[in-house]
C-alpha cells in the first residue's frame, strides 16, 4: 500500500452543479464518494436527469471497490445509487442515519435493497474500508445529518468538506465539528478538496434558523391554504414548517410521492417530529377550511412531472390552485433551472396564487459556505494543497483565487474537471491523465441509449419542426405514379401553406426525373434538395425525411 500513489478521480460534480462522485484509490483497492444525479438543462429535452459517466471504474477490473462513503443526501449526492449498486452490486454503503433511510428508500423502489448491504454511522465514528482509514465529522448544510471526511493516506491527510455552511444557529441545534477541523490541522493535511457552489458570493450564509420568521410572517398573515414546495428530501425545512403550523392551528397534507416516503422515514427514524393528528390526507383536503390547511409539495425546480408544475398547468388530479392560495417556494433555483421555476411561478400567479420566494422574503437560505466561511476553512485545516470542489468552472476558479488570497500558493492549488486524476505520493500532489467524465442521460427507463445526438435532434425537432414526405414512383421508369404526400409538423401548416407546398412538389418531381430508376442515391439526393429549398424559403432547417415506394 505504502508503495502505491494516491489517485483522486472526480467523476461528477466539478465544472458543473450536480451528479457529485468522486473515487479515491491506492493501487488496485477504491472508495467511492456521493453518487448523485444533475438535472437537465432546458436544451435537454426529454431528459429526466443525468447520471455519472463512470465507464472508467466499469473497465478497471483489476480495481476493487470496498463502499461508497455518502456525505448527505441530497439527490446531487444520492440520486445515481441505485444506478451505481446496479453496476456493483455488492459493494457496500456507509452513511448517517437519515442518509442511509433516503438511500434504502430509494433502493427499495428500484428493488435493489438486496444486493447491497447499508452500514449506518454517526458524525465522529471512524470508518475502516479496505486499506482506508476515514474518519467523519459533523459538518451544517440544509438538511440534517450532513458529514465530512478526514481520509488517512500513506501519504497525508485528504479532508473532504462535503457541502457545508458554518451554521452557528442551526435548526437542529447541532454544529459544525470545528475541533475536528482544529485538530486535523494539527496533524497536518495533505489536501482540502472543499464545496465551491457560493465562491462567487461575499460574506457569510445567513443561518437556517432566518426562516423560522419569514415563515410566521407567512402564515400569520395567510388567510387561505398555504403550500409549501421544496425539495423532497429537505427534512430540516418540513421540521420548521411543522412547528409553524401547529402554531397557527393549521394540518399538514403531502402530495408528492418521493416527499411523502422521506417524511415516513423521517419519522419512524426520530428526525423529523411532528405528532400523526397534524397529518391530513391530501384526498381529504376539502374537508377542512381552508385557513386550517398547509400541503407540502414537490417540485420547487419547475420540474414537468412534479406537484408544483403540474399544479400551474391544471394537470394534478387531486389539486388544483384557486384565488387566495399562498405559495411559498423554499428553494434556491440550480443554474440552468430558471426558466422552468420563472414559468412555474408566472403561471400560478395567473390562476390567482400569492407566490412568495427569495428574494421576495427570506424563505429559503442556501445550504453552502460563502466566500468569508470558506476563507475560514481554509485557516482552520491550513492545508498544504487545495483542490476546489462541487461548482461550475466559474466557482472553481473564484474559490481558487480565495485560497491563493489565504495563503496556499498558486502552483499548490488545482483547479480541474470531472475526469482529471490528481495524483499524490511522497514528492507531493499533481494533476495527472484524464479519464472519461461525461453525462449518461437517464430518458424514461433507458440509461446512457439517449446520447448527444439524439438531443442535437429533439434540439432542431423542437425549434424547426419536421418535413416528411411519401412518393410512389414506378418501378420501372422511376416517374411519379401519384402526387406526394407531404407532411409537416411544427415547421409550416400544410392547408395554409399552398405556395410553399407546391414548391415542395416541384423539387420532388425535378429530382426524380433526374435521378433515374436504379440510383441508389435517389432518397439522399431528394432529402438534400428539400432541405435547400425549404431554407432559402424560409431562413429554418427542419428535418426532412423522404419515402420513396416503388410500384
Amino acid at each position: 500500500m505504502a508503495k502505491s500513489k494516491l489517485r483522486i478521480i472526480p467523476i461528477g460534480g466539478l465544472g458543473e452543479i450536480g451528479k457529485n462522485m468522486t473515487v479515491f484509490e491506492l493501487g488496485n483497492d477504491a472508495i467511492i464518494v456521493d453518487t448523485g444525479i444533475m438535472f437537465p438543462a432546458n436544451d435537454m429535452f426529454g431528459v429526466d436527469y443525468i447520471i455519472p459517466d463512470f465507464r472508467y471504474l466499469q473497465e478497471r477490473k483489476d480495481l476493487k471497490i470496498h463502499g461508497i462513503l455518502y456525505t448527505h443526501g441530497h439527490e446531487d449526492h444520492v440520486g445515481a445509487t441505485d444506478h451505481v449498486v446496479a453496476a456493483f452490486p455488492g459493494v457496500p454503503i456507509w452513511a448517517t442515519p437519515l442518509t442511509a433511510g433516503l438511500i434504502d428508500v430509494k433502493l427499495r423502489e428500484a428493488q435493489l435493497q438486496n444486493t447491497t448491504r447499508i452500514n449506518v454511522f454517526t458524525a465522529g465514528d471512524i470508518i475502516k474500508v479496505g486499506p482506508f482509514v476515514v474518519e467523519s465529522f459533523h459538518m451544517c448544510h440544509s438538511i440534517p445529518d450532513c458529514v465530512g471526511f478526514g481520509i488517512n493516506t500513506p501519504f497525508g491527510l485528504v479532508v473532504h468538506s462535503g457541502d457545508y455552511k458554518f451554521d452557528n444557529t442551526p435548526v437542529d441545534g447541532r454544529k459544525p465539528d470545528y475541533a475536528k477541523l482544529a485538530e486535523f490541522s494539527k496533524r497536518g493535511v495533505l489536501l482540502l478538496m472543499a464545496d465551491s457552489t457560493n465562491a462567487d458570493q461575499p460574506g457569510w450564509t445567513p443561518s437556517e434558523s432566518v426562516i423560522d420568521g419569514a415563515f410566521d410572517s407567512v402564515f400569520r398573515q395567510a388567510k387561505g391554504r398555504i403550500m409549501v414546495a421544496t425539495f423532497a428530501s429537505l427534512i430540516s425545512r418540513f421540521n420548521q414548517v411543522g412547528k409553524v403550523a401547529e402554531r397557527y392551528g393549521r394540518k399538514i397534507a403531502v402530495a408528492g410521492h418521493s416527499m411523502s416516503a422521506n417524511i415516513k422515514m423521517a419519522r419512524e427514524l426520530g428526525i423529523l417530529n411532528i405528532s400523526d393528528d397534524m397529518f391530513l390526507d391530501v384526498s381529504r383536503i376539502g374537508q377542512v377550511h381552508d385557513s386550517k390547511v398547509v400541503i407540502l409539495v414537490t417540485g420547487a425546480q419547475g420540474e414537468p412531472s412534479a406537484v408544483l408544475a403540474r399544479l400551474a398547468t391544471g394537470r394534478h388530479r387531486q389539486l388544483e390552485v384557486k384565488a387566495g392560495d399562498t405559495i411559498i417556494i423554499s428553494s434556491h433555483t440550480i443554474p440552468g433551472n430558471e426558466e422552468s421555476v420563472n414559468r412555474t411561478i408566472n403561471r400560478l400567479f395567473q390562476k390567482g396564487a400569492d407566490v412568495i420566494y427569495d428574494p421576495i422574503a427570506p424563505v429559503h437560505v442556501s445550504g453552502h459556505a460563502r466566500q468569508e466561511e470558506m476563507k475560514l476553512l481554509m485557516n482552520l485545516t491550513n492545508p498544504r494543497y487545495f483542490l476546489p470542489v462541487h461548482g461550475e468552472l466559474r466557482h472553481l476558479r473564484a474559490h481558487a483565487r480565495l485560497a491563493v488570497q489565504s495563503g496556499i500558493p498558486q502552483d499548490h492549488v488545482f483547479v480541474i474537471e470531472n475526469g482529471f486524476v490528481v495524483e499524490a505520493d511522497k514528492g507531493g500532489v499533481r494533476v495527472a491523465e484524464r479519464v472519461p467524465g461525461g453525462y449518461v442521460f437517464v430518458d424514461g427507463s433507458g440509461v446512457g441509449d439517449v446520447g448527444k445526438a439524439i438531443i442535437r435532434d429533439r434540439e432542431t425537432l423542437a425549434r424547426d419542426g419536421f418535413v416528411m414526405v411519401v412518393v410512389n414512383v414506378s418501378s420501372k421508369s422511376g416517374e411519379l405514379v401519384s402526387d406526394p404526400e407531404i407532411i409537416s409538423r411544427g415547421f409550416a401548416f400544410v392547408k395554409d401553406s399552398s405556395e410553399l407546398m407546391e414548391l415542395v412538389r416541384n423539387t420532388v418531381n425535378d429530382v426524380l426525373m433526374n435521378a433515374g430508376s436504379h440510383n441508389g442515391k435517389r432518397r439522399e439526393k431528394l432529402q438534400d434538395s428539400l432541405s435547400r429549398v425549404l431554407y432559402n424559403e424560409t431562413k429554418r432547417r427542419p428535418m426532412v425525411f423522404a419515402v420513396i415506394n416503388e410500384r
